[in-house]
């Protein structure tokens, strides 16, 4: 069965980035070193990963992505930090 991993990364100037791969012990060295130049993280090194989900379904794996892609930044840093109350709270505040 084919994986799907959507992983997000700090970056060195706070920013997150969120991606999907097939293969993120590939993909996030990649980002590291540079590969790109023109990627959101080239300039952006080091990053950290602090986030990667697995999916078995690639449908699954986008709709997070996007979901993730979606959220305040205080929304991340309480996600990757586990204080899923405040998500939660946020989540409130974001619907009204």
């Amino acid at each position: 069965m084919k994986s799907y991993f959507v992983y997000m990364l700090l970056c060195a100037d706070r920013s997150f980035y969120i991606g999907i791969t097939n293969d993120p012990d590939v993909r996030v060295p990649q980002h590291q070193e540079g590969h790109d130049p023109r990627s959101y993280t080239f300039t952006r090194r080091p990053v950290k990963l602090v986030h990667c989900s697995e999916f078995h379904d690639v449908a699954g794996a986008i709709a997070w992505e996007k979901q993730l892609k979606g959220w305040s930044r205080a929304k991340k840093v309480a996600f990757i930090s586990g204080n899923f109350a405040l998500v939660h709270e946020l989540a409130k505040r974001t619907q009204r």
